[in-house]
């Protein structure tokens, strides 16, 4: 295997997003690491490539793993030149409805874990001055939508480190790529979606109502995994990439909905938020 091929670190490869992504880049003749809470999730991935894919266990929220996993990826094929943190998990309520333990078990993996595996990777990709930086984040990090109000906190503050990030590392040769995908195929609400047991009646007709059409949502979505994960490949491999790819008619028309209303509303506020300042200022 030419050592010039990229090495794709992925996680929560063993469906959606990640598990598409990921035999992209095995079909591209590229490298990769394919991770998973469970590792016999992904052996199939690696089995028929074992000169150039690893499967290896992963839980994000495990410094231990972490650390171990980057080593691994990093004795193996010598370096990480893409990084791409999928995994993570959704979790519907009304912010009155939110369990405490459960609100902070999604933020340990979908912000926390993220962070910590980022973290062990960038010394790598400084040393070499290249590097991309992958994370998966949601719609629902740009919009925050009643019913998912703790899941779009998560992803909100993915938003933030990311576009922080990508400040700080773009003089190292370093990209960050931000992915906000609509809904998708992925089985997410099946699969990857927590609810509140805890049902009150005053929200039924804002959080209420969104939480039972999403959780029944699953398998209609519009969008297309497979086409999603290429899409996420010509981004990374631009000559010049984004910061941000929107996935799917629903995630475009969402944001532009926001932007639209936002600006309405600064311009609308304007002199109020111009005359908070001091007057010599």
């Amino acid at each position: 295997m030419p050592n010039d091929a990229p090495v794709w670190f992925i996680t929560g490869c063993s469906t959606g997003f990640g598990r598409e992504l990921a035999r992209l880049v095995l079909q591209r003749g590229w490298r990769l690491v394919a991770t998973a809470r469970d590792k016999a999730k992904v052996e199939d991935l690696a089995a028929g490539h074992p000169d150039r894919a690893l499967a290896l266990p992963l839980d994000v929220t495990d410094p231990a793993q972490t650390a171990a996993a980057v080593a691994e990826a990093e004795r193996a094929f010598g370096r990480i030149d893409v990084l791409v943190n999928n995994a993570g998990y959704g979790y519907l309520s009304a912010i009155e409805e939110g369990e405490e333990a459960e609100i902070r078990a999604m933020f340990d993996t979908n912000v926390f874990g993220l962070a910590a595996l980022t973290r062990a990777v960038l010394p790598g990709m400084r040393a070499r001055r290249a590097g991309h930086i992958v994370n998966i984040s949601s719609q629902g990090g740009l919009v925050g939508f009643p019913g998912s109000g703790y899941y779009a906190a998560t992803k909100f503050a993915v938003e933030g480190l990311s576009e922080a990030l990508s400040k700080e590392v773009a003089p190292l040769g370093i990209r960050v790529l931000l992915v906000e995908p609509g809904p998708f195929r992925t089985d997410w609400a099946g699969r990857s979606l927590k609810q509140s047991p805890t049902f009150i009646p005053d929200y039924e007709e804002t959080a209420g109502g969104r939480r039972r059409s999403v959780s029944g949502y699953s398998g209609k979505q519009p969008g297309d995994p497979v086409r999603a994960a290429e899409a996420i490949i010509t981004a990374v491999t631009a000559p010049t990439p984004p910061l941000r790819l929107l996935l799917g008619r629903q995630a475009l028309d969402n944001v532009r909905a926001k932007l639209d209303s936002m600006g309405k509303e600064i311009d609308a506020w304007e002199q109020t938020t111009l005359g908070a300042d001091f007057p010599d200022a």
